[in-house]
């Protein structure tokens, strides 16, 4: 249980703790500019996406903007739904787009699930932002997003699974 306390012994303890979370702050803003400094990656591998327009690569999927956010929805050929967690992220993506588009931006949603399934899920939850399926392609596996299940080893998710 939490101590009883005079207001000036809790305005002195909440003073040490404004202190301790603006460091905080001052330490993810130093982290936040180095992400921003990291080398990218060249892409030479000609990734192809369903659509339900139909077949895309990774350039078409950048919709003429210079930036793409790829968000790795977890739904995998034959699930009926996608995952719990990324359905409630997903939940909040309609309407951002247009607050990245201000900022040059394209958001799309990329699964391994088949496009009719990818749809059919849209459709249940009532979502209309970009979802492409990368069934086509290995872009989940190259991207260390996904594995193969047979792999012993496999790099997943910036580190190595042992299966």
């Amino acid at each position: 249980m939490n101590p009883v306390v005079d207001k000036e012994t809790w305005q002195e303890a909440r003073l040490d703790h404004l202190a301790a979370e603006k460091a905080l702050t001052q330490q993810r803003d130093e982290l936040s500019r180095q992400r921003r400094e990291l080398p990218w990656v060249e892409i030479t591998e000609n990734y192809r996406f369903d659509t339900p327009e139909g077949s895309a690569s990774l350039a078409d999927l950048f919709a003429g903007e210079q930036q793409l956010l790829v968000y790795h929805f977890m739904m995998g050929p034959g699930w009926v739904e996608g995952c719990p967690s990324c359905s409630f992220w997903a939940d909040n993506f309609n309407g951002v787009d247009v607050h990245l588009l201000a900022r040059d931006t394209a958001l799309v949603a990329v699964s391994r699930a088949p496009i009719g399934e990818i749809e059919a899920y849209k459709a249940r939850m009532g979502w209309d932002f970009r979802w492409v399926s990368s069934a086509p392609s290995r872009f989940n596996f190259d991207m260390g997003v996904s594995f193969d299940p047979g792999d012993e080893t496999a790099t997943y998710n910036f580190g190595t699974q042992t299966n």
